[in-house]
């Protein structure tokens, strides 16, 4: 793997960056801060596939210690914590960022929060290379599927974005909650009237969509897209594209 030195920091969206790493006190802080005030969903998971998605609460230089949301009881946060090699992993900005997680507890109060020592440094490990477009307003394009908990739930979810190796999808508030980590097989993607693929989703990470509601998103790869997919997805990008430049003009 090669890292890059902090020089590479303005690079344009569609560079991909590996293993950047960030371990200034003042990097660490600023980023720590952005994920708690855009209330970015992380997913924490162990070397034996334990995950558990949460949003960060609180990061205490101080102190040395960071702070999680969790619930009280969720046989999640226990398999989590009987891991080894614990990592936290998100999106901000469309850039991927990880840290690992040392000494992490359940601490029960009057609210229950998972506390770890603060992150020695942060990974920056890549952007995302795949050109994203968000759908025409007109073409109110959705992903129908069933709820990976709740098979006899059928979902029609709006599409926010998509590109070749993933899409980001709107989960209303009133849906119940998908985990990360799962295969969502036979999603069906209804981009436009002439546009209709069926593909495999992996929910990857889940954040809130702004603090003025409580929809959340849900970023989801495509995996194993096949050939006459990919077509049909890649003609669809290129015309979006185009037609978004022409409304520009």
């Amino acid at each position: 793997m090669v890292f890059h030195s902090n020089q590479d920091s303005d690079a344009s969206v569609d560079e991909i960056v590996y293993g950047q790493r960030l371990s200034t006190s003042i990097e660490i802080q600023r980023i720590l801060e952005q994920i708690i005030d855009e209330r970015v969903m992380l997913t924490l998971s162990s070397s034996d596939a334990s995950q558990y998605a949460t949003t960060l609460r609180a990061a205490n230089i101080e102190r040395g210690t960071i702070s999680f949301a969790a619930t009280k009881q969720d046989p999640n946060i226990e398999s989590l914590i009987a891991g080894s090699e614990i990592i936290a992993e998100l999106y901000l900005d469309s850039i991927k960022l990880q840290f690992s997680l040392e000494s992490l507890v359940k601490v029960q109060g009057e609210i229950t929060i998972l506390n770890a020592n603060y992150p020695r440094e942060i990974i920056r490990l890549q952007r995302r290379s795949s050109y994203r477009v968000k759908p025409l307003k007109s073409a109110a394009p959705i992903a129908t599927f069933r709820h990976p908990a709740i098979p006899d739930m059928t979902l029609q979810l709006r599409i926010l974005d998509i590109s070749l190796g993933g899409v980001a999808l709107v989960l209303p508030k009133n849906i119940p909650t998908i985990s990360a980590g799962i295969r969502v097989s036979s999603c069906q993607l209804q981009l436009d009237a002439t546009s209709t693929l069926r593909v495999d989703i992996m929910i990857r990470h889940i954040w809130m969509l702004n603090q003025n509601t409580d929809e959340m998103c849900l970023g989801c790869e495509i995996v194993d897209l096949r050939p006459d997919a990919e077509h049909t997805l890649l003609n669809y990008i290129n015309h979006t594209q185009k037609r978004q430049y022409s409304i520009r003009r």
